[in-house]
């Protein structure tokens, strides 16, 4: 694993915020944990991180304050992970960059993965940071998330992997 850059060693924010989010697993892990999912099984299905990698991540994201981890059973003893103020202060960021995946990174004849509306005024949202009907900034709790079928059917096909144990 590579060293991400240590957060006293700079006061630009953009760096400190990289050191704490800066690698793919991270990032995704976070997405899930927006997407409701709290457990190690589901995070590493979807993450599709090695154990290894994923407990890495959970770990440092715990140290850095971004999640806390709950025990759900005793024995064996089991967690769930939940975002704490600092974590779901960075759905904007998810936001934007799904906004940035959908608008260059798909083809034109591809649905967009997660429609979302916005609970406040009943409408789509749009892809960006804030709805695209009403203009107030989007919270993860005023939306409703729907997957697309294609995404949806991704989303089980990894789940399965995992239980499984085949790649998806």
């Amino acid at each position: 694993m590579t060293a991400l850059p240590d957060k006293s060693a700079t006061l630009c924010p953009v760096a400190r915020s990289q050191a704490v989010i800066g690698d793919r697993w991270t990032v995704l892990i976070v997405r899930e944990l927006f997407m409701g999912n709290r457990r190690f099984d589901s995070l590493l299905a979807q993450s599709q991180a090695t154990p290894q990698m994923l407990s890495s991540r959970l770990k440092r994201l715990e140290a850095d304050g971004m999640i806390e981890r709950k025990r759900y059973m005793k024995k064996p003893p089991r967690y769930e992970y939940e975002l704490t103020e600092m974590g779901r202060a960075f759905y904007p960021v998810i936001l934007a960059l799904r906004e940035w995946g959908e608008t260059w990174h798909k083809s034109p004849d591809e649905d967009v993965a997660v429609r979302y509306t916005h609970l406040t005024c009943g409408h789509d949202a749009g892809i960006g940071t804030v709805c695209q009907a009403c203009g107030e900034s989007l919270r993860r709790e005023d939306l409703k998330a729907e997957l697309s079928p294609s995404y949806a059917q991704e989303r089980a096909a990894r789940q399965d992997a995992v239980k499984t144990g085949k790649s998806a």
